[in-house]
């Protein structure tokens, strides 16, 4: 037989192209349908919300990092007003504290859905994102009951929260930990005994322990690789270390490891709701007492005059922020997130640099892709679940 003569062939995945969650733009060196070569370009959503903030008060930066990694953005604002109120020097009201764990919480479990539901129907799983989106939807209902938002609250503020819970949240919040834990049931019933989903995700874009640290992984992924590392138990904060709850871990590394990951941390999500739910009084402080940060209740704003001057003050000039840099970091659902905030002493932040861990798991992909298949590239960028507006702040 003659010899067959083979040519290395380059074609780009994205960046429009659907399952690459986003405008993440891929070059792929082919032989065949093996991966020789990947990389990965970024920078087509690039929005400049890092130097938009060096514009903006205090406050008004809330809803610019809610959209940054748009699947956990009570995550993002709480991440950068505990550091904002590391710079301030306040001590949270404990119900506060816990009111945040909440939304963090519930938050984790509404961007785990988003991404099983996808990653699900990338494989062929179609069901699966059906199931999915159906308990998303109650989440964001929360949403809207609490701030009128489904998406994007801007619920949580520097000192506290916008405004008290509404009536009738426990008994919303209480219905959906009652109705989630059987519903993930009929998840992995879908999914993890599977044959196909096996065939596709098990020794598929394997990422080792020591590479998963050397790349600076955090979230899923890590802890998929066998790296427990969990922001809550390693640097807890509002009060993490009082709750019960374990950090799940895998060893494999895989695609099919971060999966089982994932819907593990749902389930201790749902653990770490009720504990928090049980702490909540239905009415009490929701910011803390300083009319330098926090605005007046509205009824003395209509009935004494220091109070409308306050608010007035609040509104029109905003605070300032003792001179400083800060960096208080937060487990989100993809991982350590964070907000490096550095403060000249005036109404505006000098500087927020985020720390995103979807820009980490970008750069990893090439070690996880190349020597495996085209159709493998799929489940691999699913597995990682990158927010791309994350990563092209």
């Amino acid at each position: 037989m003659p010899d067959i003569k083979t040519e290395v062939m380059t074609v780009n995945m994205g960046p429009q192209h659907p399952s690459t969650h986003g405008v993440l733009r891929l070059v792929l060196e082919l032989d065949g349908e093996t991966v020789l070569s990947a990389t990965p370009t970024i920078g087509y959503l690039h929005t400049g919300i890092e130097k938009t903030a060096e514009q903006k008060k205090w406050q008004q930066v809330i809803p610019l990092v809610e959209r940054m990694d748009y699947l956990s953005a009570q995550s993002n604002s709480m991440a950068f007003c505990l550091s904002v109120e590391r710079l301030l020097g306040i001590e949270l009201p404990e119900r506060v504290r816990n009111i945040r764990v909440l939304l963090a919480e519930l938050q984790r479990i509404n961007s785990h859905l988003v991404w099983l539901g996808t990653h699900g129907m990338e494989l062929g799983a179609v069901s699966v994102m059906m199931y999915c989106f159906r308990e998303r939807e109650l989440l964001l209902n929360i949403n809207e009951m609490i701030a009128g938002f489904r998406m994007f609250p801007s619920y949580i503020r520097v000192g506290g929260l916008r405004e008290d819970l509404p009536r009738g949240l426990h008994d919303a919040v209480r219905a959906f930990l009652d109705r989630f834990p059987p519903k993930l049931d009929e998840y992995e019933d879908l999914l993890t005994n599977n044959e196909i989903y096996l065939e596709r995700t098990r020794g598929v874009g394997v990422m080792p322990k020591d590479d998963a640290i050397a790349y600076s992984l955090v979230g899923p992924i890590a802890r998929a690789a066998g790296v427990d590392y969990d922001v809550r138990k390693f640097f807890p904060y509002l009060g993490y270390d009082t709750f019960d709850f374990t950090v799940p871990v895998q060893t494999e590394g895989d695609v099919y490891a971060r999966y089982l990951v994932r819907v593990a941390e749902m389930r201790e999500s749902v653990k770490i709701c009720r504990q928090a739910l049980e702490r909540i009084s239905p009415t009490g402080a929701f910011a803390i007492d300083d009319p330098r940060i926090t605005p007046p209740p509205k009824d003395r704003v209509y009935t004494e005059m220091e109070a409308l001057i306050q608010h007035f003050l609040i509104y029109s000039q905003g605070f300032t922020v003792p001179a400083g840099d800060a960096y208080v970091p937060v487990e989100g659902p993809r991982g350590e997130q964070g907000f490096y905030v550095i403060s000249d002493g005036t109404n505006r932040p000098w500087r927020v640099k985020s720390r995103a861990p979807s820009l980490l798991a970008c750069q990893a992909l090439e070690r996880m892709i190349v020597g495996g298949l085209i159709a493998d590239v799929i489940a691999v960028i699913g597995s990682i679940d990158v927010v791309m507006g994350d990563v092209d702040r």
